[in-house]
């Protein structure tokens, strides 16, 4: 028997595997196992526990493995990093997967991914080619593309992208993103519902992630706080707020905003909202603010304002729902009071978007079950040269 395994590290990335995951199981036989990996924030306190999140979406988990998520330092990154290739490469060794399937770009998956070129595990993976000009995960997602065997971009431009790094034309689909295979099929709750689940009534409100920008040296405490700032000019609107992610400078924004919301009336912090719950939220807000991937990827379907602050997503393809500011406050209230104008909202379009129509799961597990049923891999790779 075959096994492939797929694996998540984070809430977010966990969101967009989410439909991959139930399409590739249906392949399940007696020929190939596909087995969940659970790992990272997913087993902390600190940021949610949500692996309480994947057993309430009826997912079957073959393996939790913890691995460090402490954020204060470049040192604890670097740790994190060490531990999670050794416990991989051990656990590669041991499981002889056929492939691993990995999303994006944080610093733990290049742990992994390192793991599994140095078991020869060929990995399939989701989300290359894009660039994030304000982040580290620039770098770690173009080097995770050239470990990969078979590549899953969201869009034509980073397929094109990841051509030019000298993959195999062959090897490259772009089938769209997970993220609108969700919209699709998970945001049905109503505005009420929703919100009544957080335990709000009726209000006009935005819904904000705002993570640690980590190729800029001004401190996370201070970009927070021009964040914090803005937020308090609008009394009116409540700010639905999901913490940050655990790059460095993540939980020292989470602490900042655990404090502030003891104070501040119309902030409210979550440490996860689950993926129907916060894609219904999306739904119904106002706008979306911060500088999270899903206000690039997913927000734009709906046909609201994403206000994209600073640098983390630049360079990501984007739609015309989205404006784009600085980090100081007072660039975020001109990006509110154009996100909230009649003229702005007007033109904007539902059920548009430039990463795909919400089949993508279906095309990508059924590519991915082939490959590793049909044939034995070959790891070997030749650079495919453009001509110049």
């Amino acid at each position: 028997m075959k096994k492939i395994a797929v694996v998540t590290s984070t809430r977010a990335e966990f969101g967009l595997l989410c439909p991959l995951i139930r399409e590739l199981r249906k392949y399940e036989s007696t020929n190939v196992h596909i087995e969940l990996i659970v790992t990272g924030t997913h087993l902390s306190y600190d940021f949610g526990y949500t692996v309480d999140e994947i057993r309430n979406n009826g997912l079957r988990i073959d393996v939790e493995l913890e691995i460090p998520v402490a954020s204060d330092t470049p040192l604890d990154t670097s740790n994190n990093q060490a531990i999670a290739l050794k416990k991989f490469t051990e656990l590669f060794l041991k499981k002889k997967y056929a492939g691993i399937v990995i999303l994006g770009d944080r610093y733990e998956m290049l742990s992994i991914a390192i793991a599994a070129g140095n078991t020869h595990t060929a990995i399939f993976h989701l989300c290359g080619g894009d660039t994030t000009e304000g982040a580290i995960d620039e770098w770690i997602r173009h080097s995770i593309t050239k470990m990969s065997y078979m590549h899953f971009p969201t869009n034509e431009i980073s397929r094109n992208r990841i051509i030019q790094m000298g993959e195999n034309p062959d090897k490259v689909f772009n089938f769209g993103s997970t993220g609108i295979d969700n919209i699709v099929k998970l945001s049905h709750l109503s505005k009420e519902i929703a919100l009544k689940k957080i335990g709000l009534n009726e209000c006009k409100y935005a819904l904000c992630t705002y993570h640690p920008v980590t190729m800029e040296d001004e401190a996370p405490e201070v970009m927070i706080d021009e964040f914090i700032c803005a937020i308090k000019e609008y009394p009116q609107i409540k700010f639905i707020i999901t913490k940050a992610n655990s790059d460095f400078g993540g939980e020292k924004i989470n602490r900042i905003l655990e404090e502030k919301v003891k104070y501040i009336e119309n902030i409210h912090v979550f440490s996860s909202l689950g993926s129907e719950l916060y894609l219904s939220l999306m739904k119904h807000a106002e706008f979306v603010l911060g500088n999270s991937s899903s206000g690039i990827l997913e927000t734009p379907f709906f046909g609201i304002p994403t206000i994209n602050i600073g640098d983390r997503q630049r360079g990501r393809l984007q739609s015309k729902s989205i404006i784009n500011c600085g980090s100081h406050t007072s660039d975020i209230l001109n990006a509110i009071n154009v996100a909230c104008s009649d003229n702005f909202r007007g033109k904007l379009v539902t059920g548009q978007s430039p990463y795909g129509t919400g089949k993508a799961a279906y095309q990508i597990a059924k590519k991915i079950a082939n490959t590793v049923l049909k044939k034995n891999i070959d790891l070997k790779k030749k650079f495919y040269d453009l001509s110049i």
